[in-house]
């Protein structure tokens, strides 16, 4: 049974802190309607091509932009090719407002898409003027424009809001757990960046992904209009269907829970390096000692002593430096 997001009301969030105690801190995918509504970029784009090609032009910076150009025959629907081996797109260099007018004008040759933009590189004070009062301070958005696409379900790092500007957005989302049920491709060979769970864009019971028939009650279906935003924590999988003929969505990256130096992915895999290939038995012995550790299941794992003899163990960002100046003391044999 398909399962649906929470909603919260924009007006609940009259700042960072109320968004982040109501939004973030429950690590929950909410939508929150109107988000974007008022917006300059919105206004632009619901007249018509012409006047969002011309709102735009006000902040280009005349920057070249990488765009995934595909087939018609795709259908906006960009992933590998048949063997895994390449893609069903190319990637093409080209100015902003070459893009964006192709890209407005529409095709029956051709599929575009421009993905991940900087604003604050390829259009600077369009962010300005549109403005998420809400947001992290200091995050700076990107824009995401293009034809009617389907990307790849795939995780993200950062927590994300996401802003649907023109078109229509379907999200099927998937719990970090699900991980083990959707069949996720190679770590070094992706569309763009992340790894992609092959198993969400395959037709209802295909043979290579049996167990993805456990995920599909877990899926969350989010429908977005204009206006309309996401927010979705880090390491939830989603898959984005956006079907209007001109389509933008805006969002924002960032890590709403920073504890040090360190990004979580690049620590697991070195983990992964250096326990994966140990025999069962050993790797067991390692889950122990991450849970008691890392995930904390019971707690604190020097709860038993007094807090000042905590030493590296103890919580805070300065802490966590001081654990990671340790390991690389480990790593050089020191």
């Amino acid at each position: 049974m398909t399962q649906t997001a929470a909603e919260i009301d924009r007006a609940a969030l009259d700042g960072h802190d109320a968004f982040r105690r109501l939004v973030v801190e429950p690590c929950r995918p909410v939508v929150i309607r109107g988000a974007a509504s008022d917006w300059p970029l919105a206004e632009a784009a619901k007249v018509d091509g012409d006047a969002l090609t011309a709102y735009l032009a006000r902040f280009d910076a005349g920057r070249q932009v990488e765009a995934f150009v595909g087939d018609a025959a795709i259908s906006g629907r960009y992933d590998y090719n048949h063997d895994m081996s390449g893609f069903n797109f190319r990637r093409q260099a080209m100015p902003l407002d070459e893009a964006v007018r192709r890209i407005a004008a529409g095709s029956d040759s051709e599929t575009l898409y421009i993905g991940s933009l900087p604003i604050a590189n390829a259009l600077p004070g369009l962010a300005e003027d549109n403005r998420l009062p809400f947001a992290p301070p200091g995050v700076s958005p990107l824009i995401w424009i293009g034809h009617a696409s389907t990307v790849a379900c795939h995780y993200d790092m950062m927590d994300n809001i996401a802003c649907v500007v023109a078109g229509r957005r379907t999200f099927t989302l998937y719990p970090p757990d699900a991980i083990g049920d959707l069949y996720v491709g190679p770590i070094d060979h992706t569309m763009a960046g992340q790894p992609v769970a092959l198993a969400a864009g395959a037709e209802p019971g295909d043979p290579r992904y049996p167990r993805f028939e456990q995920a599909r009650d877990q899926a969350i279906t989010v429908e977005l209009g204009p206006g309309d935003a996401l927010y979705m924590p880090k390491l939830w999988w989603h898959r984005v269907e956006a079907t209007g003929a001109l389509n933008i969505l805006v969002n924002y990256w960032w890590d709403a829970f920073p504890v040090g130096p360190d990004q979580p992915f690049p620590t697991m895999l070195l983990a992964m390096s250096a326990i994966a290939g140990r025999p069962p038995a050993e790797r067991a012995a390692w889950r122990a000692w991450f849970d008691h550790y890392v995930f904390r299941p019971d707690g604190h794992p020097l709860a038993h002593l007094p807090e000042e003899r905590h030493g590296v163990l103890s919580d805070g960002p300065d802490h966590a430096k001081m654990v990671r100046a340790h390991a690389m003391r480990m790593l050089r044999g020191g």
